[in-house]
């Protein structure tokens, strides 16, 4: 069957599965709800939900799984079905499989671009007919249906059967060839295959020159180091497809990682002008903003985050102390003050939210040269931090907010209790180039730029430390030995590097000795850790396939390792 084929063909292809999907439909129009109700209708799909509030459809997706969701673009309170997509997505709340569209009455060029860019299945202009509705959703559900398996797999992070699935299904003569080849090559970048990649994305191009398929070839470049490659492929596809606004987003990365910052800001915001309602994209404009010292381009970008994500589930206390830190550096302390006062009001009975707001006004009350007051607030903060710590909470602090209560500390001449915090912040991240800077930024800020140069010189060599003693010890072929020296090292410091160590020596030791659930526990928790880091990071996903090959080579049930809790599992009945 081809995706060419009539609305008549697919609804005989489709048939009785129609009927078990399940809907749920978003508008704030009773009327409209009704009239999408009577459309899938026609086609078979009775069980449907409705949805008038995006509190409703928050409460809906928890408590169901949909194949359907079809939302009009324009919600109540003046936000939209882009947020609403954004926040289902990056929340986990609904599956590759379902197939999503936006409908729209916006012909705005910029609304179409911000709509299209986050990758609904599709989008309606109204008004549309019952017979466009049909045909656009029939195809869009034969080809999630068709994928289903991949999908399954990619939601699970499996990516490696992900892969055999796709393979599976480019053996079988479909419509979707394209589709499936690029799942492969993502999935082959995403596993670090990058050779394999680019040799699916060069079959590709052979037949049709596509956006997607030059951006892939270009990320299986950047994965091999070949930066200047990667460079010019993706400023190729920004002159040759303007509108394919994820180039600018690479591009900018690749400029970035070359230490082409003022480069990449510019690529950044020429995105950001194509789709101005992009809070992902406008905070990574801020972050390069602030470290090419453009602070009046870094206050607007911070403030359209905060004006986007206010009041969603994906807004974060560092949506505020970002722009009331930029309004410090530019002297206006009268701004932080309201942006602080905003965010006590937003994040009442939140203890991150009250400590956040302590941290700002430290700062402030330094600014303003009253230290005997900023000193008083920093002591609150410093106990509420400890309190939190003690509680087990700090992990909910940022890392953003973490280097926020060490600058506070640092302008009260708490030294001391500035140095620790830095020393494991910049521990925890010493592969984050762009963290390491602030941190060092901070420091010189103060004045006291070769006390950080000691303090990250200090920290790199006992990573490097830590990290050999574990490695040495694997190496040996003691391999009990490395588990105990990485799981010391990733209790002492968890960072990206020890964590994905301590958990691929863990699932090493148990593929040979036999599987042991209080062991395992560990080794998932150390996972989740790696993931809540860089969930995407090369190294992090061999190390979650390591686990899962494992755990299905003794038949343990494997845990959802994204957002779920650990647990070490038992064996399947």
């Amino acid at each position: 069957m081809n995706p060419s084929d009539t609305t008549a063909d697919l609804l005989h292809k489709l048939g009785k599965d129609l009927v078990r999907k399940r809907a749920l439909l978003i508008d704030r129009y009773p009327n409209a709800r009704n009239t999408l109700r009577t459309m899938l209708s026609t086609i078979g799909v009775t069980t449907v939900h409705a949805a008038g509030t995006s509190a409703e459809v928050l409460r809906q997706v928890r408590a169901n799984s949909f194949d359907i969701i079809l939302s009009d673009y324009q919600l109540e309170d003046g936000r939209d079905g882009q947020q609403l997509l954004d926040e289902l997505r990056q929340q986990h709340l609904v599956r590759l499989a379902t197939v999503f569209i936006i409908v729209t009455s916006e012909r705005t060029y910029h609304n179409v671009v911000s709509v299209a860019e986050l990758a609904p299945d599709d989008y309606l202009i109204k008004p549309f007919t019952a017979d466009d509705l049909r045909g656009r959703l029939l195809r869009a559900v034969d080809k999630k249906q068709f994928l289903a398996a991949v999908f399954d797999h990619l939601d699970n992070g499996a990516y490696a059967q992900a892969l055999l699935a796709c393979d599976r299904l480019l053996g079988q003569d479909s419509g979707y060839l394209m589709d499936l080849l690029r799942c492969k090559g993502e999935i082959l970048n995403v596993l670090g295959r990058s050779a394999e990649a680019q040799a699916v994305y060069q079959q590709v191009l052979a037949q049709r020159v596509l956006p997607w398929a030059r951006m892939g070839l270009a990320v299986a470049c950047r994965n091999q180091q070949q930066f200047a490659d990667a460079e010019s492929l993706g400023h190729s596809l920004v002159e040759d497809f303007p509108e394919f606004t994820a180039a600018y987003d690479f591009l900018a990365e690749v400029r970035e990682e070359m230490g082409k910052l003022a480069e990449a800001q510019s690529v950044l915001l020429q995105a950001a002008a194509k789709s101005p309602n992009n809070a992902a994209r406008q905070r990574l404009v801020g972050d390069l903003a602030v470290r090419n010292n453009d602070l009046q381009t870094a206050e607007k970008a911070y403030g359209k985050v905060l004006d986007r994500r206010r009041g969603s589930t994906l807004s974060n206390v560092d949506d505020y102390t970002n722009l009331s830190r930029v309004l410090l550096d530019r002297g206006q302390t009268d701004g932080a003050h309201k942006i602080t006062a905003q965010l006590r009001r937003d994040w009442r009975g939140s203890k991150q939210g009250e400590l956040a707001a302590l941290v700002m006004e430290t700062l402030c009350a330094s600014q303003e040269g009253n230290a005997v007051k900023a000193r008083e607030i920093v002591e609150q903060a410093l106990q509420l931090g400890k309190s939190l710590q003690e509680a087990g909470k700090g992990s909910l602090l940022s890392q953003a907010l973490t280097l926020d209560l060490a600058q506070a500390c640092l302008a009260t001449g708490k030294d001391e209790e500035a140095r620790e915090i830095f020393r494991q912040v910049a521990a925890e991240n010493h592969e984050d180039r762009s963290m390491i800077a602030k941190v060092q930024s901070i420091y010189t800020k103060a004045g006291k730029e070769g006390d950080g140069q000691a303090l990250l010189a200090e920290v790199g060599k006992a990573i490097v430390e830590l990290n050999n003693r574990g490695v040495l010890a694997a190496r040996n072929g003691d391999v009990e030995g490395s588990v105990k020296l990485l799981i010391e090292a990733a209790e002492r410091v968890p960072n990206l590097q020890f964590l994905v160590n301590a958990t691929k020596a863990i699932f090493t030791l148990l593929d040979q000795k036999g599987w042991d659930a209080d062991l395992a526990r560990r080794g998932l928790r150390y996972l989740q850790l790696a993931q809540a880091k860089d969930m995407r990071n090369v190294r992090v996903i061999s190390a979650r396939e390591l686990y899962q090959r494992v755990a299905r080579k003794y038949g343990v049930a494997l845990v959802p390792t994204a957002g779920a809790s650990a647990a070490g599992g038992r064996p399947v009945r």
